[in-house]
């Protein structure tokens, strides 16, 4: 993995970026930078922006005057926030309850990333969390749990850790019968302590599959990012759902 920005659309910038376990294993991170229709800018997740990638966010952002918000949407995700709050110390600051104990010399805004305050100020982003996963897991080796952002303008869904993208060849995941979309694989550690957590975590990604389907671009973090067709995304995620039903519900089928 290497440190990159994938532009969507003009309007919509994905960073890839690093994240080495034990200094030496990269398994990667990303955040994104969305331009509002107003020609304002807010971050989903934050990451520390060194070098041309920096540069090139700054020229974008009018040296950084012009992100209004960053959107911290993952509660496990906190390594960054300290600098990116330097970095753009006008912007508000957005995150779970997590975030304010474990970053508290950041400025956090009342309102929760998660809130219908936020999903209320950013009409043009439309936010999600898992049904039947804890959004945040008492395990703190359970990361499933996230808030997905869909940029209908770009076609991105941008999604840390929920959904996973396997980089292999289509030729190879054909062989292997490997879904396009993962779920996380401590998913099931995730699930709430009730008989139907199961079947709302399915049901709920399958009703993402049908009201964002017009999901072109799928970032995720630790992983890739994935290009879809029309009407792909809806496909390839209906078709894990399928396959992982019966293993976080107890069925047959």
């Amino acid at each position: 993995m290497a440190e990159e920005i994938v532009a969507l659309e003009n309007v919509f910038w994905n960073i890839r970026g690093d994240l080495r376990i034990g200094g030496v294993l990269n398994v990667g991170t990303q955040c994104s930078l969305v331009k509002l229709g107003d020609g304002r800018f807010v971050f989903l997740d934050s990451y520390t922006l060194k070098g041309d990638i920096r540069e090139r966010i700054m020229a974008l952002t009018d040296d950084g005057l012009a992100v209004e918000a960053v959107l911290n949407v993952h509660p496990f995700h906190t390594l960054h926030c300290a600098q990116m709050a330097e970095d753009f110390p006008a912007a508000t600051f957005y995150g779970s309850t997590r975030h304010r104990k474990q970053v508290p010399q950041v400025a956090w805004a009342a309102d929760t990333v998660e809130s219908d305050a936020v999903t209320a100020r950013y009409p043009e982003l439309a936010f999600s969390l898992p049904d039947g996963i804890d959004y945040i897991s008492d395990d703190e080796s359970v990361h499933a749990g996230s808030l997905l952002v869909f940029h209908a303008a770009s076609g991105a869904l941008h999604v840390d850790d929920t959904f996973n993208v396997l980089p292999l060849p289509d030729i190879a995941r054909k062989l292997l019968r490997i879904p396009r979309i993962a779920f996380h694989p401590k998913l099931k550690d995730a699930l709430l302590d009730e008989p139907d957590a199961g079947a709302r975590f399915c049901d709920w990604a399958g009703r993402i599959a049908t009201e964002w389907s017009d999901t072109r671009t799928l970032c995720a973090a630790h992983s890739a990012i994935s290009r879809f067709e029309d009407g792909a995304f809806s496909a390839a995620l209906r078709a894990t759902v399928a396959k992982a039903r019966p293993g976080l519900t107890g069925s047959k089928a």
